[in-house]
């Protein structure tokens, strides 16, 4: 049985895991990194171009992001938190770009209008009032807003085409969105990583066991899923990246800080559109407002994609129910990830999710003509022969305890570290990929502070330009580091 001894270990080979490796790489250039990775290659899973809506969440048009209050009142917080996220995203690409450790950045990231459309006046009201506090922030400079039909067809015709000019609609626009494939994206990462030395990438590679070291660090125990082999790893710190997959690494680990966590897994459907003559004629991210109860990832959008230099559209995705953590994970993953700790949590987030329940049923027993009715909401002219049904990626949403409720459901994306330091977990989803480098800065923080060299902070404000500072709070900021970007990058400025 071999053994190998490094500095970090990355278990997943997503997105998380190559971003936080390609910047401890920046920081810590002597660090000996190994990934390793249950499938052949990397980004199979969450982090696949098929298995996300590949956004580049910013919070332009994601209604979930800005909730109405009872009072009426709208929010902007957690909008702006992930338009600052994804910024620090762009931020880090820009530089990987100019220092050539990224090639071209057309093939991860594209220019894609960002838009957010309603129907009914209730809704309308609704949207006009969140385009008027948020066109009135820097951050969301350029934001449009429009209830007349032929400027929403100027825009994204394919939402008009075939609708009655008397129904009541509202949209907002704003050209500076984009569309990022996270899958080519953690590709170009790891090879920059493979070029500079002491990585090592172990594809085809499961954790069996994850054990403290008397003398501190972690000893892994791995198994070959092509040969059969076992080996150990020795490591400092370990970082469980692997979606759905972390929760079930995290209690293995069996520290004390991952007691009490659950996960709640939600799988999905996406109805694609290859067609040319049809996907050539749409050009945006449309985001709607999601159903009473439902989960955040099933709000619906028509988005446009380009993947593999091809362009599709996908609408949906529509949610349901699977026993799976992971899209090739196993039926057994949540009845195993129940323990004593986390089966109060479970219930009371039943009890208190009674419409959620609801919602996923009906979408479970949903059938072809009731998903495609709701894509003629955004789509009325749309054809069934032109669109395809495919499988899209699976989430774990956290579940944990809570003193007053006994346990929340909680959606977003949440690091859950070892008191020492040496063993961190990312759980959760959304906005996750976008927001991986802001992630990734709350590990560095977290859990490399002590183990990075004097003036690293320096070295992340030349990286970043707004490290230590706020893009929100600081509109000259903002505009510099986004037309700097954006040219960069070949985006809108």
């Amino acid at each position: 049985m071999t053994l190998t001894t490094v500095d970090v270990t990355l278990v997943g080979a997503g997105i998380m895991g190559a971003t936080l490796g390609t910047l401890l790489r920046q920081l810590r250039p002597d660090l000996r990194l190994l990934l390793v990775e249950g499938l052949p290659r990397e980004a199979q899973e969450s982090s696949s171009a098929w298995n996300n809506a590949g956004t580049g969440h910013a919070g332009n048009c994601e209604l979930n992001y800005t909730p109405m209050a009872p009072d009426g009142s709208i929010s902007l917080a957690k909008a702006l938190d992930i338009n600052e996220a994804f910024d620090l995203s762009r931020q880090f690409w820009t530089h990987l770009v100019r220092d050539g450790a990224l090639g071209s950045p057309e093939a991860f990231i594209q220019g894609v209008p960002h838009m957010s459309f309603v129907l009914g006046e209730e809704r309308r009201a609704y949207l006009r009032e969140r385009h008027r506090l948020m066109a009135a922030h820097h951050c969301y400079r350029g934001m449009a807003y429009s209830e007349d039909h032929a400027e929403v067809a100027a825009w994204a015709p394919l939402l008009i085409e075939g609708r009655d000019p008397a129904q009541a609609i509202g949209a907002t626009h704003i050209a500076a969105g984009t569309d990022v494939n996270f899958g080519a994206l953690t590709s170009q990462l790891l090879e920059h990583l493979r070029a500079g030395g002491a990585f090592e990438a172990r594809f085809s590679t499961a954790v069996q066991s994850l054990r403290r070291r008397p003398e501190g660090g972690w000893r892994l125990e791995t198994r070959d899923q092509t040969t059969g082999e076992t080996r150990l790893i020795d490591t400092g710190t370990v970082f469980l990246g692997a979606g759905g997959g972390a929760l079930t690494l995290l209690q293995n680990s069996g520290i004390p800080e991952g007691r009490g966590y659950g996960g709640f897994p939600v799988s999905g459907l996406w109805l694609r559109c290859g067609d040319r003559a049809v996907a050539s004629r749409h050009h945006a991210k449309v985001y709607g407002m999601a159903a009473a109860g439902s989960p955040p990832m099933s709000v619906p959008h028509l988005d446009t994609r380009l993947v593999d230099g091809r362009h599709w559209i996908l609408f949906g995705p529509y949610a349901g129910f699977s026993s799976k953590f992971l899209k090739s994970g196993s039926l057994c993953d949540w009845p195993r990830s129940l323990r004593t700790g986390n089966l109060l949590p479970l219930l009371a987030v039943a009890r208190d999710n009674l419409p959620l329940t609801q919602y996923l049923i009906g979408q479970v027993f949903a059938n072809a003509d009731q998903r495609f009715a709701a894509l003629r909401d955004f789509y009325p002219n749309a054809r069934p022969s032109d669109w395809t049904l495919a499988v899209a990626g699976q989430r774990v949403q956290i579940i944990k305890a809570d003193a007053r409720r006994g346990g929340v459901l909680q959606f977003g994306t949440e690091v859950v570290h070892a008191a020492d330091t040496s063993l961190v977990a990312v759980l959760g989803a959304s906005p996750g990929a976008s927001a991986a480098v802001a992630i990734a800065l709350e590990i560095l923080h977290s859990c490399f502070r002590e183990k990075l060299p004097d003036g690293w902070q320096d070295t992340l404000r030349r990286i970043l330009p707004s490290y230590g500072a706020s893009i929100r709070d600081d509109a000259d900021l903002c505009r510099r580091i986004r037309s700097e970007s954006a040219e960069v990058l070949g985006l809108a400025a």
